[in-house]
């Protein structure tokens, strides 16, 4: 226990000397989140996507059956500004936003075409009227867009069914996304990127460069065994990024007023993160001879993980190749678990991404054990 504190307290030192460490640890995060804070808006360009759960049964008219419900998402189909992605019926569909990371969906009910029918045979009066509910989160930009887009359906669907009456409207439900803000959901990304970033590049480049130094070598002749150096290292890692964590989140707090709360799960995902990463780590700069080269792939990896693990945006709104691509990469469920615990309080979500994050952490552990040696030659 003594090797573990003395290694730990020596290579903390080693590490705080390095500027660049301390930016990235401690700046880094604290700088993203002031500048997107002080530069984001809410306009975004190009096509949506909208999920939309149709639960409407139609009626009889007639001897056919009509359904307005199906007629109202042909509409949505018609604009060149969305996609439709249907829910399935048998789902909550808030419990299923939360599940899916949803910031939008669309809930056609079941009484849809009942009520456009009444509000058509009295006339279109206030007391008749049939909504399509458009849930999620009113800070963020697609929200917005998509809020536009139906609204500008329903006053088209108004005029060619029921002559320019107006029994469709569009009701906001900002259920369980209540007064939260852009950098609510933002934060958790940031605090993800430091973990992976600090914890990946570092121990790459360490283990790499012991390997080309004898580093390893010489520290085999001494009484600290492997896994001691490798748990300080944990350690060390560990208590940097949860300051890093507590630190960028009352950043956030003061600047922009967030409301979403630090959690005893998102202490676990923190070092359950950093393991996860340290074991990459170790792999990349055990399979690879010189530093630069186990450097170089550590940045070809987690570079694009940065961009395609929903930590800038939402995965929901990424191409369906890019959604499947998001789901291998690790830093995905780190970001996922972050914002289950902080931003929509959903611990059974977190606590699957936990346990994700531990599981691929013991996978990159043993492969990297297998390799790396401090007798080598």
């Amino acid at each position: 226990m003594n090797r573990i504190l003395v290694d730990l307290i020596a290579s903390g030192r080693q590490y705080l000397r390095s500027k660049v460490g301390a930016f990235f640890t401690f700046f880094f995060p604290i700088l993203l989140v002031l500048l997107f804070g002080s530069i984001f808006t809410a306009s975004q360009s190009g096509s949506i996507t909208i999920p939309i759960q149709n639960l409407d049964e139609g009626a009889m008219v007639g001897p056919n059956t009509t359904h307005f419900g199906e007629t109202f998402i042909d509409g949505l189909n018609a604009t060149n500004a969305t996609s439709v992605r249907m829910i399935p019926l048998d789902v909550n569909l808030e419990e299923y936003m939360k599940e899916h990371s949803l910031t939008v969906a669309l809930l056609i009910p079941a009484n849809f075409t009942q009520n456009v029918l009444l509000a058509e045979s009295t006339n279109g009066t206030n007391a008749s009227v049939a909504p399509v509910i458009l849930y999620g989160d009113p800070t963020q930009s697609n929200y917005g867009a998509a809020n536009s887009i139906v609204s500008a359906v329903a006053d088209r669907f108004n005029y060619k069914i029921i002559l320019k009456k107006d029994p469709v409207i569009v009701p906001i439900a900002n259920t369980f996304y209540n007064n939260l803000t852009f950098m609510d959901f933002f934060v958790p990304g940031v605090v993800g990127i430091t973990v992976m970033t600090n914890s990946l590049f570092s121990m790459t480049s360490i283990c790499a460069t012991y390997r080309d130094r004898n580093y390893f070598k010489l520290l085999a002749t001494t009484k600290l065994k492997r896994y001691e150096w490798l748990l300080s290292h944990f350690l060390l890692y560990t208590i940097l990024l949860l300051v890093s964590l507590i630190v960028t989140f009352l950043v956030g707090k003061v600047a922009f007023n967030m409301t979403s709360t630090l959690t005893p799960v998102a202490f676990l995902l923190i070092p359950a993160g950093a393991f996860l990463f340290i074991s990459m780590g170790m792999l990349f700069g055990s399979a690879v001879k010189d530093p630069e080269s186990a450097v170089a792939i550590a940045n070809i990896i987690g570079f694009p993980m940065m961009f395609l693990s929903g930590s800038f945006f939402a995965v929901d709104a990424f191409p369906p190749y890019l959604q499947i691509a998001a789901k291998i990469l690790p830093l995905t469920y780190l970001n996922n678990g972050l914002r289950d615990t902080m931003v929509d309080n959903y611990t059974t979500g977190a606590l699957i991404n936990l346990g994700v994050l531990v599981v691929v952490g013991i996978a990159f552990a043993l492969l990297a054990s297998r390799l790396m040696s401090w007798k080598e030659k």
